[in-house]
């Protein structure tokens, strides 16, 4: 077939908005149960709960634990962390334990056992309380379950304190709290849940402080396991105010492993002695071989049982790899999955994760190590759409000011049935991604070819302060959050305008979280002027000042000291940058995105600009959903927004769609 020419976004395509939110999300926390693998998973058309799933040993297709309503997710740090653990006992099948999202509970099932139900293992949240359970490790021996305990102390959100915790296997703590042992005393403000030794003598985690971010400077905790259940002469072995520990675990042997960025990028180590905290690099490399701890019981790497370590590696995109490391040989492993999430888990000779490709979504994938054969497992890849339709990403480096890096993924618009016309340039949107310490991943996604299959080019922009390139170019962003991001994002845009591939005239910003931010502030930047014709701004920071003034939650209450700079000592960066105070320099049309339930970014921030714009002439869109939080769940909700979102650009850059309702603004 020969493309027809046809005006760019106006395109036909098979890639709805409602596959869009079919597809939405992706599997997470995959984990052995004995020889079976177990993950969660997104349902978005049932309330966005997400689903935990088992593929038992020699089936073909995987089955639901749990029906609905019950929602496996924690909310520890708002974010969440790893929300079940399962152990098989010697007699009676697996015991599994989870968080139910909805009373943030934790449970415990034995699922082959009939007519078995869950059972609760914590008590009922009192009043105004909201503790919460993550990265729980079932020991079956002790009868316990150990875990991460997060539990108010005052009204504000930032009244909170967190330990590990043991609680029973027999519900006995579900009607008294009592029961619950602590086994730390609440020094660390955060603390990730432990991971025992082989031999179950010893146990280690992670723990850090405000004002630092986990990326920022954790130290690595090492404790004596007592025959009576404590925690003894818990002492940090690495790690410190200005280096991340990512992840530990233990190899096979009993050796302490760890990813640390005391190089400037993350690399695995391993302990050799816990006194001077003497470690050894496995694998020296100018690579990453770990993350942001965005969430508990993230895992970049995991120990198999012949002393090997599975890792994923690599500079901006992660693969994965089998490392020795007693040659320090590493040997990636072959497949179509050139993104990895930092979700490992082994068990014998096999490896399972959750990875994707530029023509693949994110599913659960499982290499057998001995024979060297990957397969996805669980949530596989569907092809809802023929794979003409999505687009095909070109990583790039552009230059932003002064001659610096920055890294870019281009998604040029992609339609077997429709081409480009001569003499048009088509639009371009470019996306700023949240965090800001994160990184935007070249993995299909519905919603990116939602667009590129209608004429709409996209560019993802991994900005300085971006994740996946060293500590030295994610740092680029201390106390100059709003500046280098908005220019990075201007480069990229202006350097595809100069060329010939976007139209100048037809830019969009359009971020969500702190891709928010810099959206907003690229409409009221200098650096940005004039640049972008119309924005899309979700679930954003807006107003800096509310949020170093307890107008978050706590895990990220004092982020903004490293990416601003303290409030007390740099004021005025909190009030030029915001823009609440510069909305006046708004002068394109916007829509701007929001969950009423968000506690991270309030809708109050979004209040607060519509007054600030309202009657100063700039055609705006607010769309607020009920029962949605910090990014959005729910099949309707991602259906609207994203047919807002297209209705934005049709009439902004002018062309005609009928497949989607009109989008009203007011001035």
């Amino acid at each position: 077939m020969t493309p027809a020419a046809a005006p760019c976004g106006t395109w036909p395509s098979p890639v709805g908005a409602r596959l869009v939110a079919a597809h939405d999300g992706r599997p997470e926390y995959p984990d052995t149960v004995g020889q079976e693998v177990w993950w969660t998973e997104p349902r978005p058309a049932e309330g966005g709960r997400r689903a935990l799933l088992r593929l038992r040993a020699g089936a073909a297709e995987p089955e639901a634990v749990l029906p609905a309503p019950w929602d496996v997710r924690s909310r520890v740090i708002e974010y969440g962390g790893r929300p079940w653990a399962g152990a098989e006992r010697p007699a009676g099948g697996p015991l599994v334990v989870f968080v139910h999202h909805a009373d943030q509970r934790m449970y415990a099932l034995e699922p082959d056992v009939p007519g078995a139900v869950p059972y609760p293992l914590t008590p009922l949240p009192p009043a105004g309380g909201r503790p919460r359970w993550a990265d729980p490790v079932v020991l079956v021996a002790r009868g316990e379950v150990w875990c991460v305990l997060e539990e108010p102390t005052g009204p504000a959100p930032t009244d909170v304190r967190r330990v590990l915790a043991a609680v029973p296997l027999d519900g006995s703590a579900a009607a008294d709290r009592s029961r619950v042992r602590e086994l730390t005393g609440g020094t660390d403000r955060f603390v990730t849940g432990p991971r025992l030794s082989p031999d179950g003598r010893h146990a280690a985690w992670l723990a850090w402080d405000h004002p630092r971010m986990p990326w920022d400077g954790t130290v690595l905790r090492l404790a004596g396991v007592t025959a009576d259940g404590t925690l003894a002469d818990a002492r940090a072995v690495a790690g410190g105010e200005a280096e991340s520990v990512a992840q530990a675990d233990w190899s096979a042997d009993g050796a302490l492993l760890f990813s640390g960025d005391a190089s400037g990028w993350w690399n695995l180590y391993r302990l050799d002695d816990p006194a001077t905290g003497a470690a050894t690099a496995l694998c020296p490399r100018e690579e990453e071989f770990g993350g942001p701890l965005w969430k508990l019981g993230h895992r970049w790497f995991a120990p198999l049982a012949d002393g090997t370590v599975a890792v994923l590696h690599g500079r901006g995109p992660l693969r994965l790899g089998v490392l020795d490391p007693v040659t320090g040989r590493l040997a990636d492993v072959p497949g179509p999955w050139t993104e990895w999430a930092p979700a490992l888990a082994a068990v014998g000779t096999r490896v399972t994760g959750v990875a994707a490709g530029p023509r693949r979504g994110y599913e659960v994938v499982e290499l057998d190590t001995a024979t060297g054969h990957a397969r996805a497992v669980g949530a596989a890849h569907p092809g809802p759409v023929d794979p003409a339709y999505l687009p095909e990403p070109a990583e790039r480096v552009f230059r932003g000011p002064g001659g610096r890096e920055v890294h870019a993924l281009l998604y040029p618009p992609r339609n077997p049935e429709r081409t480009v016309p001569e003499g048009e340039l088509p639009p371009y949107v470019v996306r700023a991604h949240g965090g800001p310490t994160g990184r935007a991943a070249a993995a299909a996604d519905l919603e990116t070819a939602y667009f590129t299959s209608r004429g709409i080019g996209v560019v993802e922009v991994n900005y300085g302060g971006s994740t996946g390139y060293g500590r030295a170019y994610r740092e680029r962003l201390r106390g100059r959050w709003g500046v280098v991001d908005v220019e990075d994002c201007a480069a990229v845009a202006r350097t595809l305008a100069a060329e010939g591939t976007a139209d100048p005239a037809r830019l969009a910003v359009r971020g969500g979280s702190a891709g928010g931010w810099t959206a907003a502030c690229s409409l009221v930047s200098p650096a940005a002027a004039g640049l972008y014709a119309c924005a899309v701004i979700a679930y954003p920071v807006l107003d800096p000042e509310d949020w170093a003034a307890g107008g978050t939650h706590d895990f990220e209450s004092r982020y903004l000291e490293g990416l601003l700079g303290s409030p007390a000592e740099h004021p005025e960066r909190y009030r030029e940058r915001s823009p609440l105070r510069r909305a006046d320099r708004i002068t394109v049309p916007f829509l701007l995105l929001q969950g009423l339930d968000d506690p991270v970014c309030p809708p109050a921030q979004c209040d607060r600009l519509l007054a600030a714009v309202a009657g100063r002439g700039v055609p705006h869109a607010y769309l607020a959903f009920e029962g949605e939080g910090h990014g959005f769940r729910r099949a309707e909700t991602v259906i609207r927004a994203v047919e807002a979102e297209l209705a934005l650009y049709a009439r902004v850059f002018g062309f005609e769609r009928e497949d989607v309702p009109e989008l009203e603004l007011t001035e």
